[in-house]
């Protein structure tokens, strides 16, 4: 582990003035420092990250003067993310160190050209000027959901004003929003998912989603694609909602897993090399029974084996909002593949 981690703050580092305009966006460059008010992307003077290396010191390294706080790259992800372990930091900063670089001047402010509404490039923009979920209207949406810890890996952030169109002809209205990165399987993204929240509060109806027609919508190239929890090694989890795979991700936090956003985006999406085994996170409903059927063919003909699991109720999220976290835990033990409830559940009982 601390092998990976020199070599990803080293390859951090190569970068860092890239690193720190997109995790401290509310800072600026000032001459061979990046400023920012923490480390938690707060305005501000306090803290200064070092470009490039000099006989101070390499470049990544951070101080803050306002807390004596000092570190690198990989602490300045964890934070303005809310990561809790290096597993996930791991993740955020190979997902970063993956994503196309724009080229920029020093201190220069870039005039981005317009791009069509709906495109890949939109999508990334939306998120790239979205925020960390840590201490947001995410964070308590989710948790108000049943979802007390949030094994996002970097694939969620929070926008304030998210624009909204209700109709073509009709005025555009903005609300705060949860923003969904959808990936293909080398990371890049491809689109974003946004869930409009309700900046009032949280009902039983809407559940925390904004009071209008539709609360969540998507756009970019959404085919085979999705919004990935973990990178997927030998086993992976699939299914439909973000917050029905949050739910499984809060039992399972070590079990890559992806949400497809919908039952025919489920049944099409791009199955990785090297996967060995397959779980189909149905939903309750006809369309959860196609797509186990679809999907099951589709790993099978692959040579991947694929089990499905099962909710009660809905889905995996309402079983966590109602029974709980222990009830779930206890259905999934028996659903899951021997060797994985070693591997994946009994590892994670102390950490859930």
């Amino acid at each position: 582990m601390a092998r990976d981690a020199h070599e990803l703050a080293r390859r951090l580092a190569r970068e860092a003035e890239a690193v720190c305009r997109h995790y401290l966006s509310n800072g600026r460059r000032v001459g061979r420092y990046w400023v920012v008010g923490d480390v938690h992307n707060t305005p501000g003077r306090s803290l200064f990250v070092r470009l490039q290396e000099s006989p101070k010191g390499p470049a990544g390294k951070f101080t803050d003067s306002a807390t004596g706080q000092h570190g690198d790259l990989l602490d300045i992800i964890r934070e303005t993310c809310g990561l809790r372990d290096f597993r996930e930091v791991a993740e955020e900063a190979r997902r970063f160190l993956k994503l196309p670089r724009p080229e920029l001047e020093p201190d220069a402010k870039p005039v981005r050209p317009a791009v069509p509404a709906g495109s890949q490039e939109a999508a990334r923009r939306l998120f790239s000027s979205s925020v960390p979920t840590r201490g947001t209207m995410v964070e308590t949406y989710l948790q108000r959901r049943g979802i007390v810890q949030v094994h996002h890996g970097g694939s969620l952030r929070f926008h304030p004003r998210c624009y909204y169109r209700p109709e073509e002809h009709l005025p555009t209205e903005t609300w705060p929003a949860m923003i969904a990165a959808v990936t293909d399987l080398d990371g890049q993204i491809t689109g974003v998912h946004r869930t409009w929240l309700d900046p009032d509060g949280f009902d039983r109806v809407r559940l925390g989603k904004a009071p209008i027609d539709t609360p969540r919508r998507a756009m970019g190239d959404l085919l085979g694609n999705a919004v990935r929890f973990g990178v997927a090694d030998d086993v992976l989890a699939a299914g439909e909602g973000i917050e029905t795979m949050l739910s499984l991700r809060y039992v399972l936090p070590a079990l890559p897993m992806l949400a497809a956003l919908s039952a025919n985006h489920l049944s099409a999406i791009s199955l990785p090399e090297g996967l060995r085994r397959l779980y189909i996170a149905r939903d309750d409903d006809a369309a959860g029974d196609i797509v186990q059927t679809v999907l099951t063919e589709r790993a099978e003909d692959a040579g991947i084996e694929a089990i499905t699991l099962s909710p009660r109720l809905g889905d995996f999220n309402e079983d966590l909002h109602i029974f709980g976290l222990e009830a779930l835990r206890a259905a999934l033990r028996i659903q899951l593949a021997p060797e994985d409830v070693v591997r994946f559940l009994l590892s994670s009982t102390s950490v859930a």
